[in-house]
């Protein structure tokens, strides 16, 4: 990991979101740095989550962000967080089918942005690959349930566990990638009683997202829970201010200052100073 990139007052992840059983852990995801810094006195963890391919860009799902593009947002979280632990999303299409090339890119991103952690999405399926990276000694957070970067369009964000059968699954999932030494898993848009019966059932911290207050923790969009994200509103939501008003408001007030001529006003601008004026010489006494 590049020293120059970490703050060696933030603590381990391990120890931040550890143990299981303690006082509810907040995460809020992060994609720069003047937001980090505003969220890192409050908050446990701060996500660098591949949720900014939509939020930031306008992509129609988290599929289309890249490698390069976490790696900058990452490294902007990272050197404004001195107290919250930062993990950052692996993007689609970089971790999943093979471990030499899972590691070689999340090692990269470690390196190179100065993160705690890293997120992997995925169950039973992708337990062999979580395995190898824990075993490397780089800290895995888990996801499973809802997985985002398997969803085609925004139709494929249904919520998971319904049926016995999917319910089963989901909570398979989560404890094969809790043997294969994640230090958390994150348990997005399942049925309450499936995200319970999670928590109950791995070792580690779950961290829900629409998911239940019985989870470990929790964790939203920032964007979302405070009102600057408006292309949709999931139900699991709860707006804590209304930004993006705020924020069009402000807007249409410079607007009016700059056509009005009322802005910038003279306290705004710098006037060139008055010519210095010659010393007056006293008449010399004789």
């Amino acid at each position: 990991m590049t020293e120059s990139l970490v703050h060696k007052s933030r603590l381990p992840v391990h120890e931040i979101l550890g143990p299981k059983g303690g006082a509810p852990i907040v995460g809020l995801t992060a994609y720069t740095a003047p937001v980090a810094k505003r969220l890192d006195g409050h908050v446990d963890f701060m996500l660098v989550g591949d949720s900014l391919a939509m939020v930031l860009y306008g992509m129609p799902t988290t599929r289309e962000i890249d490698l390069d593009t976490m790696i900058r947002h990452g490294r902007a979280v990272a050197r404004s967080a001195r107290r919250a632990a930062v993990v950052v999303d692996m993007p689609f299409g970089t971790y999943e089918k093979d471990k030499e090339i899972a590691l070689a890119n999340i090692e990269r991103v470690m390196r190179e942005t100065g993160c705690d952690a890293v997120k992997m999405e995925g169950g039973a399926e992708l337990a062999d690959i979580v395995a190898a990276v824990t075993g490397s000694g780089i800290p895995v957070m888990g996801h499973v349930g809802l997985m985002p970067q398997r969803a085609k369009g925004h139709g494929d964000f249904r919520t998971k566990g319904k049926s016995e059968a999917e319910a089963r699954r989901i909570v398979k999932d989560a404890q094969a990638v809790d043997a294969a030494g994640v230090f958390a898993i994150v348990v997005e848009g399942v049925v309450e009683a499936v995200a319970r019966k999670i928590t109950e059932a791995v070792k580690v911290p779950t961290i829900g997202i629409g998911a239940s207050v019985s989870c470990d923790g929790q964790i939203l969009v920032t964007e979302d829970m405070s009102g600057l994200f408006s292309d949709f509103k999931p139900r699991f939501v709860k707006r804590y201010a209304e930004l993006g008003d705020d924020l069009e408001a402000a807007v249409a007030a410079y607007a009016q200052d700059v056509r009005s001529r009322n802005f910038p006003g003279p306290e705004h601008v710098v006037k060139k100073p008055k010519a210095a004026q010659p010393k007056e010489v006293p008449y010399p006494r004789g």
